[in-house]
């Protein structure tokens, strides 16, 4: 027979020898998008991955906008736990499905994700997340039966949630941090997971700072006119040629799927304000400039400058010379302010915790962006609008779905779990909330560096 051990729980006794088949589930529980790592722990190879828009999204798309909502009507949270249980659960069914798994034989899952979302879960009221003095109701969640997060696995496999070090600086942060060592790490590395809330991580050696920045929907392509996820017909990559002459492209775009462009995602709103910004068609403080000057800073691209009602507008994509600018792909002024939000607010961020070590942004050594959208985003469009600190773009490294990698460790690993713990009590948490300086430093931060 088999005996089955978790940790130091017997979870069951099997007849025969089965220790060749055991396997947990890896879940990155994010606020838009869901992913699902099924594991053979004994050779710890991922045997399938599969992910799904987070169906939540109804209730807002931010957390902030989920947690009013649980304030604002009784019937809401048990709606959004709801939701936030049915990802797993299909998502481990697909995985299991997809790799030839009898459930019955994935005995753990491991979780990460944000603090609302980690709350949500297992039923935890997340109103405290949403109102000052911005406390959790617990910082590491208990551990559950999978069963009880209504996962159709092993009737005993647990589920082990990752710790949050603060109301938005959540396990999946946690995990980020885990994979990419940042505890174990001597050079002054700065980790940033840029979505709608903005985890941010600085690490000189010896203190690690934590904090989060509210960027807003930008980067995920909500709030722009043009915007939309990162799906096929999402404009992802732009390139401007103020001065070409004759056939020569002024405007290049890559286009996920390589299909006709629809719409602009996150990457392709940063590329296409920092390309604008190169050229000088957006000055310092983000507004396009006038026809005249246009024509005379690049005459490629003056013609692209339009206006759609009152507001000024740059064409990306103009299906033919006929098409109004109100049917074509663009870039409005309302976009570039609204990504200048999200970046000054980010970099608010980093540049307080910099200060509270003493530090300045050339001394960070390794900028790690994290997360879906960091890893398309072009490093050098990053450093030209002000994102990140403005180093030499080797420094800047796409970090990937490291919450996810986390995760896959704490399974594999009884050590790893151990350090994710332990790295409550050696990160400290800085709230941004607190600081009187926090509105002068956005303002500071609003303009594009030059």
């Amino acid at each position: 027979m088999t005996a089955v051990i978790v940790d130091e729980d017997l979870i069951d006794v099997e007849p025969g020898d089965t220790s060749a088949h055991r396997y947990a589930i890896a879940f990155d529980l994010g606020t838009t998008t869901v992913v699902g790592t099924l594991l053979d722990v004994g050779t710890g190879t991922p045997l399938a991955v599969t992910s799904m828009l987070n169906k939540q999204q109804p209730f807002g798309g931010d957390v902030i906008t989920r947690i009013s909502a649980t304030m604002m009507d009784k019937d809401t949270p048990g709606r959004l736990r709801g939701g936030g249980r049915c990802h797993p659960a299909e998502l481990a069914g697909q995985v299991c499905r997809e790799a030839g798994v009898d459930p019955a034989q994935v005995y753990e899952v491991a979780i990460a994700g944000n603090a609302t979302m980690t709350a949500l879960a297992p039923g935890i009221d997340p109103e405290p997340l949403g109102v000052a003095p911005f406390v959790m109701s617990s910082a590491q969640p208990p551990s559950v039966l999978a069963a009880e997060l209504g996962l159709t696995l092993h009737p005993r496999a647990r589920a082990f949630f990752f710790p949050a070090l603060g109301a938005y600086v959540g396990g999946d942060i946690v995990a980020g941090m885990l994979a990419s060592g940042m505890d174990r790490d001597k050079r002054t590395r700065l980790f940033i997971d840029v979505g709608t809330n903005c985890e941010i991580v600085l690490s000189d050696g010896d203190t690690i700072l934590s904090t989060a920045a509210p960027a807003g929907p930008a980067f995920e392509g909500g709030a722009i006119r043009c915007g939309m996820r990162a799906a096929d017909g999402a404009i992802e990559v732009i390139k401007v040629d103020p001065h070409a002459l004759g056939d020569e492209p002024s405007v290049t775009l890559g286009v996920i799927g390589d299909v006709e462009p629809r719409g602009l995602c996150g990457s392709g709103l940063v590329d296409a304000v920092a390309e604008l910004v190169r050229v000088g068609l957006l000055d310092d403080t983000g507004r396009m400039v006038s026809d005249e000057s246009a024509k005379e800073i690049a005459p490629a691209l003056a013609d692209r400058l339009a206006k759609i009602g009152e507001e000024r507008v740059f064409l990306l994509h103009r299906p033919t010379p006929e098409t109004e600018p109100a049917d074509c792909v663009y870039l409005s002024q309302r976009d570039v302010r609204e990504l200048q939000f999200a970046k000054a607010a980010i970099s608010t961020g980093w540049t307080l915790l910099l200060e509270q070590l003493g530090l300045e942004h050339r001394d960070v050594q390794q900028v790690l962006l994290a997360g879906s959208f960091g890893s398309y985003l072009s490093p050098a469009s990053a450093v030209r609008i002000g994102p990140v600190p403005k180093l030499p773009v080797l420094r800047i490294v796409a970090a990937g779905n490291v919450a996810g990698e986390g995760a896959k460790m704490a399974l594999l690993s009884v050590r790893e779990r151990a350090g994710a713990r332990a790295l409550l009590e050696e990160v400290t948490y800085v709230e941004l909330s607190d600081r009187p300086d926090f509105n002068d430093k956005f303002v500071d931060q609003l303009g594009f560096r030059s």
